[in-house]
C-alpha cells in the first residue's frame, strides 16, 4: 500500500476552521486598496454563512453589486473570517462562540441540526452588530440586508430593526422548488421514507424527480430536516425577494414556479462565479502544478474527478475508483483530500497504482476548479453534483459523470441527466469494471459526444445570458434598483 501525504488546513465537513483567516480578493476590492474611502452612496449589507460552498457565492455577488455603485458592509462569523480588505467593511458577529459549537465533526455528524444552532447561537451576537452598524450610519441607512437563506434566525433581527431583507440561494431554482413540495410529501405519508423499494418512485408534480431525491440526509432526524426546510421556505417567504445563482435559459419553467409559488421578487442572476471571476475565497490551499500537468495533455483528453470538500468514500470504494481509473486508460487529474477517506487520517492507495498511472495520472489534494474546468484539456467531471460545481461544469460545456451523496446533489444529477441530458448517474456499488465502462462511456462512445455537444449549447446559453441584454445582466440591473428604491425604517 502506497501512502500519498497531502497537507490542508484544518477541515470539518462544512469547510476550515483554522485560526488563520481565510484571504478573499476580488477585483473591486484589489482597485480600491490604498485609496480614500469611496464618495458616500447607498449601502448594502450581506451575511453568508461561513461554510465554502454558500460563502464564494455571496462574495461574488457582493462584487457584482459593489462593481455597480453600492457600498458593502460584510458580516461573517468569527471563525472563518475573511480578511479585511479596503473598499467592503467586515464585521465578525459571535466572537465569543466557539466555532465547535456551530460545526460538529465526524462523519455522522447532525449539519442540518448544526445549522439550526447556528442561527440560535448567533442571534443575539448579529442583532448587538447590527444595532451598533446602523447606530453608527445614521442618516445613511443601508438598503438591505442580503442573507443566505439558510440564516432565517438573523432575517427576524433584521426585520425587527427595521431592515428589509433579500434572501440568496445558493442551489438551483429545482432544489427550491423541491423544498417547496417538502411539507405536501410529508402530509401524503411519502416522507419521512418507510419503504425503501419506493426509493424510485416518480413525483408526477416535481418531474423528473424520484422521491430517493428528496431524502436530503440520511443522518438527519425527520424532524430536524422539515424544520430546517421551513425556516429557509419562511426565510423566502418573509423576504423583499429572493435571489438565485442560476439563469433563466437553464432552469426557466423552475423559475416561474418559484415566483407563483413564493409571491415575491426573484432575481436569476447566474451564473455569478462567471459575472464575477475575480472574487476568491477558497478555505483550501490549492495545488496549481495541475495546470502546468493540464497545458501537457491533448484537448478534451483529461477527466478531472472531485467529490467536493464534505463528501466521503470508503477505503474499498477508494481502491475501486483508483483501479477504475487506471483501466480505462485516459488521462485523469484525481483529487484526493486527506480526509477523504470515511474514519481515516490517511488515504492509501493501491500497491502499483502509480506506476500504472505515471505520466497521464495526476492526483492533488485540493485543485483550482474553475481553472481546471475551464481548461482546454478537460473533456469530462466526475463530481458530486453540487450546485457550484454542476454550474460551473455547465458554463464551461464539460459534460459529467454524477455520483451524488446528499442534500441537493441527487437533485441536480436527476436534472444533469435526465433535463439537461449533459452527463449520467454512476449509481450503486463503485466497482473497478463499472468505473471503466462510465469513463469510456463518457469520452469514447457515441452517448458520450451527444451529451458533450449538448454541454456546448449550454455553456453558449451561459455567455449569452450574461451580455448586455442578456437575462441575467438585466435581472442584475434591476435588482440593483430594487434595493436602491427599498426604505429603510426605524
Amino acid at each position: 500500500m502506497i501512502t500519498f501525504p497531502v497537507y490542508y488546513r484544518n477541515q470539518t465537513l462544512y469547510g476550515s476552521i483554522s485560526p488563520s483567516p481565510i484571504r478573499i480578493l476580488t477585483k473591486a476590492m484589489a482597485s480600491e486598496a490604498g485609496k480614500a474611502p469611496a464618495i458616500p452612496g447607498r449601502r448594502v449589507l450581506m451575511f453568508p454563512l461561513p461554510f465554502q460552498g454558500h460563502l464564494s457565492p455571496m462574495l461574488q455577488l457582493a462584487d457584482v453589486l459593489h462593481a455597480r455603485g453600492l457600498r458593502v458592509t460584510l458580516f461573517h462569523a468569527a471563525f472563518n473570517a475573511p480578511d479585511p480588505v479596503a473598499g467592503y467593511r467586515f464585521v465578525p458577529v459571535g466572537a465569543g462562540v466557539p466555532a465547535a459549537d456551530l460545526v460538529p465533526t465526524g462523519s455522522d455528524a447532525d449539519f442540518v441540526g448544526a445549522l439550526l444552532r447556528f442561527n440560535e447561537r448567533l442571534q443575539g451576537a448579529f442583532q448587538d452588530s447590527l444595532r451598533e452598524v446602523l447606530e453608527e450610519e445614521e442618516g445613511a441607512r443601508p438598503a438591505c440586508l442580503v442573507l443566505d437563506s439558510n440564516l432565517r434566525g438573523m432575517q427576524v433581527v433584521a426585520d425587527r430593526l427595521g431592515v428589509p431583507t433579500l434572501v440568496l440561494r445558493t442551489g438551483g431554482a429545482a432544489c427550491l422548488v423541491a423544498y417547496m413540495a417538502f411539507p405536501a410529501l410529508c402530509d401524503k405519508g411519502l416522507l419521512p421514507l418507510q419503504d425503501h423499494a419506493q426509493l424510485n418512485m416518480p413525483l408526477d408534480d416535481l418531474q423528473p424527480l424520484q422521491l430517493g431525491d428528496m431524502v436530503f440526509s440520511t443522518t438527519t432526524p425527520h424532524e430536524t430536516m422539515s424544520n430546517c426546510l421551513e425556516r429557509i421556505m419562511e426565510s423566502a417567504r418573509y423576504s423583499s425577494g429572493v435571489i438565485i445563482n442560476t439563469f433563466s435559459e437553464l432552469e426557466g419553467a423552475d423559475l416561474q414556479k418559484i415566483i407563483h409559488g413564493l409571491g415575491v421578487p426573484v432575481y436569476a442572476v447566474g451564473p455569478l462565479h462567471k459575472i464575477s471571476p475575480s472574487a476568491q475565497s477558497s478555505m483550501l490551499d490549492t495545488d496549481k502544478t495541475c495546470l502546468n500537468w493540464l497545458d501537457k495533455q491533448e484537448v478534451k483528453s483529461v477527466l478531472f474527478v472531485s467529490i467536493g470538500s464534505l463528501a466521503s468514500m470508503t477505503q474499498e470504494e477508494l481502491v475501486e475508483t483508483a483501479w477504475g481509473l487506471a483501466n480505462s486508460c485516459l488521462p485523469f487529474l484525481w483529487v484526493i483530500r486527506p480526509n477523504l477517506v470515511q474514519c481515516s487520517g490517511k488515504v492509501g492507495l493501491p500497491e502499483g497504482f502509480e506506476e500504472v498511472t505515471r505520466g497521464r495520472g495526476m492526483v492533488v489534494s485540493w485543485a483550482p476548479q474553475q481553472e481546471v474546468l475551464g481548461h482546454q484539456a478537460v473533456g469530462g467531471f466526475w463530481t458530486h453534483n453540487g450546485w457550484n460545481s454542476t454550474l460551473e461544469s455547465i458554463c464551461e460545456g464539460v459534460p459529467m459523470i454524477c455520483r451524488p451523496h446528499f442534500a441537493d446533489q441527487m437533485i441536480n444529477a436527476r436534472y444533469v441527466q435526465e433535463v439537461w441530458k449533459v452527463g449520467f448517474e454512476l449509481e450503486g456499488k463503485l466497482e473497478r469494471g463499472k468505473i471503466e465502462r462510465s469513463v469510456r462511456k463518457l469520452f469514447c462512445q457515441e452517448e458520450g459526444g451527444e451529451m458533450r455537444r449538448r454541454a456546448k449549447d449550454l455553456e453558449d446559453k451561459a455567455t449569452e445570458c450574461m451580455k448586455k441584454g442578456g437575462s441575467s445582466e438585466t435581472r442584475i440591473n434591476l435588482l440593483v434598483d430594487f434595493m436602491m428604491s427599498l426604505p429603510c425604517s426605524i
